[in-house]
């Protein structure tokens, strides 16, 4: 299956979210390599040049380093970065806007079956 990519951002920009994504869900761990540019170029269906800055951002973000002549690692702390990031980005940004669409639509907690956990 072909990934599907869209129009609202560059291609090596969907790709580094699509990565970081994974590396938060812990795939690969800390420590580990990546796929290599051309297993991923192979299965994204991507020029390699793309997969190269996608993880040129994520190296920039400190989330992968480059190991020479062994390829690309998940740094220690990666993944708590990301969650950090993640975290602010949804309390900054997406909660007030989840928010403000669930107050224009008339709907509470109890609407959602929200539960306490």
């Amino acid at each position: 299956m072909t990934p599907t990519w869209t129009d609202q951002a560059p291609i090596y920009q969907q790709l580094a979210d699509r990565l970081a994504v994974q590396l938060l869900d812990g795939s690969p761990p800390e420590g580990e390599a990546l796929p290599s540019v051309r297993v991923l170029a192979s299965q994204y269906v991507i020029n390699p040049l793309t997969v190269t800055r996608a993880l040129q951002a994520l190296s920039d973000h400190g989330l992968i380093e480059s190991r020479r002549g062994l390829g690309m690692y998940v740094r220690a702390g990666a993944r708590e970065r990301l969650l950090r990031q993640e975290r602010e980005q949804f309390l900054q940004k997406d909660w007030p806007a989840l928010r403000a669409k669930l107050k224009r639509l008339g709907l509470t907690a109890k609407d959602l079956n929200w539960e306490s956990t």
